[in-house]
């Protein structure tokens, strides 16, 4: 029954998370601990910090508004923190974000394993097409491992974690990357964006018309696309063996987003030899989150961090 209280401690700290978030744009902007956002050291969880992607200005930007402006959230574990880090994509079909349960309680379910979480504020479509996409979930990965040591966690223990859309993100994210710019003058832009595991939570993987989310092409690449793009940007057919170890979950119930999606990514991840574990529960709508009103769909938090576990990312590294 460890899932029925991990449920628990996830409802209090989601609570106060929300409570704490500040509005888009009013946290400090700077470095951890300073500013709006002080990083102590009493608590479970400090004051969530947002963070933007690029301090000037982020390339390709179409004005000045907080959706103009991709920015990380950070939620640093504080108590028996591990030194691993999940970036958070939430879902919306590229044309929204489902902050809340996809974001800010997903957030406090990694702090309580004692893994911080940077909630990642994407742009969106139908104003921003891809590749602009990508590349702020590339620059969120660069950005913390970068900083790593400000941030407190281990540059080889940074992991990015989708919902839906941002299931398809996150796996994008993992199949296009690369080790960075020696030479860059900007020390992020040296940084590689290849994330060290994935976590997919019913995510869109494949634009094969017959199992994809519609909303999500469109807003991503337009009503005519580009099958090129189409071909690049379906997850399952760009898998190779340095994509990172996945563990995905969906549930066969979901009319949404279809299963066969997480079923695709699944086997190719195999066929490469990528170490991956899946769970398809039977019930469950699309869009669950935490699915903590769920006695069966909730267990997926424990089975989560038994996969974490079992590959070494709860203990803390050596001093």
């Amino acid at each position: 029954m460890r899932h029925i209280l991990v449920v628990f401690l996830v409802l209090g700290c989601a609570a106060g998370a929300s409570a704490q978030t500040p509005p888009a744009g009013s946290a400090s902007q700077g470095p951890a601990g300073r500013g709006n956002a002080p990083a102590g050291r009493g608590g479970m969880t400090m004051v969530p910090q947002d963070v933007l992607l690029w301090e000037g200005g982020a390339p390709g930007a179409l004005g000045d508004a907080d959706s103009d402006k991709p920015m990380l959230t950070y939620h640093r574990a504080a108590r028996g923190a591990t030194g691993t880090a999940v970036i958070v994509a939430p879902g919306g079909g590229y044309g929204a974000l489902a902050m809340d349960h996809e974001g800010r309680q997903v957030a406090a379910l990694f702090n309580a394993m004692g893994v911080s979480a940077f909630v990642l504020r994407y742009r969106l479509g139908p104003r921003y097409r891809h590749p602009i996409q990508l590349g702020d979930a590339q620059r969120a990965i660069r950005l913390v491992r970068a900083r790593a040591q400000e941030f407190e966690v281990q540059p080889d223990r940074i992991g990015m974690m989708g919902f839906s859309a941002g299931g398809h993100l996150t796996s994008t994210a993992g199949t296009h990357f690369d080790t960075g710019r020696p030479d860059a003058s900007d020390q992020v832009d040296r940084a590689s964006s290849r994330p060290d595991f994935l976590i997919l939570g019913y995510p869109v993987i494949s634009f094969d018309p017959a199992i994809t989310h519609g909303g999500s092409l469109r807003n991503l690449l337009g009503d005519t696309p580009d099958p090129t793009l189409v071909a690049l940007l379906s997850s399952d057919r760009q898998v190779t063996a340095q994509t990172p170890p996945t563990f995905l979950f969906h549930t066969t119930a979901d009319t949404g987003v279809v299963p066969e999606n997480s079923v695709r990514f699944y086997m190719a991840l195999v066929k490469a030899g990528v170490p991956a574990e899946m769970h398809i529960f039977e019930k469950g709508p699309h869009g669950v989150g935490l699915a903590l009103g769920d006695p069966a769909l909730s267990a997926w938090p424990t089975l989560l961090t038994n996969w974490l576990r079992g590959r070494g990312l709860l203990a803390k590294p050596a001093p």
